[in-house]
């Protein structure tokens, strides 16, 4: 815990650097595919296509750490009810206020046997520093973020690499466990 205050503190300076808010107004101005609403499920594959293949080499997790997802943000989540999330591992330089398809803030990594990492999902997030609580939730793959009030953000997993009965985008996967560590957060899904 004490990491990801000292993390969303950083995130909470580089606020005040004059970064534009995201809505879907200005994402969509800008260029960025983040808040523009997806009509078709064939966009969202596409989409989805295009994030497996940048992800693809990040399950060999050092790869993914020196591509920048080296800051372990929490320890394995688990949720007695929803199931788990696993390990966070963010690259910090992405945490900047806006989410693209290509370039998750966050990879999720199930912790197997023997202590090797299996990732399994992404997770897009947005610090309330640089988008508001009280603000319409940010879109991407046309799906609305979460609110995260726990960590002060707004939130959006895909599970692309593990099947998650409760739907890709859902928060918590049932399939997901920390059975195989000690360094847990335990968590009370609302």
């Amino acid at each position: 815990m004490k990491r990801i205050a000292l993390l969303l503190a950083g995130v909470t300076l580089l606020a005040g650097c004059g970064n534009e808010p995201l809505t879907t107004e200005n994402a969509t101005r800008a260029g960025s595919p983040t808040a523009a609403i997806r009509e078709s499920d064939a966009d969202v594959n596409k989409d989805l296509a295009r994030l497996r293949q940048v992800t693809a080499s990040f399950h060999q997790f050092d790869r993914a750490a020196e591509a920048g997802w080296s800051a372990k943000i929490t320890g394995c989540m688990t949720d007695p009810v929803a199931g788990g999330m696993g390990f966070h591992y963010g690259n910090t330089a992405l945490i900047d206020g806006t989410a693209r398809v290509d370039e998750p803030e966050l990879l999720l990594y199930e912790p197997g046997k023997g202590g090797k990492l299996k990732l399994v999902a992404v997770e897009y997030i947005i610090p309330y520093a640089f988008h508001s609580r009280e603000s319409a939730p940010p879109v991407l793959f046309g799906k609305e973020f979460q609110r995260n009030d726990t960590f002060q953000l707004w939130g959006l997993h895909a599970w692309v690499w593990k099947e998650n009965p409760s739907g890709i985008f859902a928060s918590w996967n049932p399939k997901v466990n920390c059975d195989n560590t000690t360094d847990m957060v335990a968590m009370n899904h609302n």
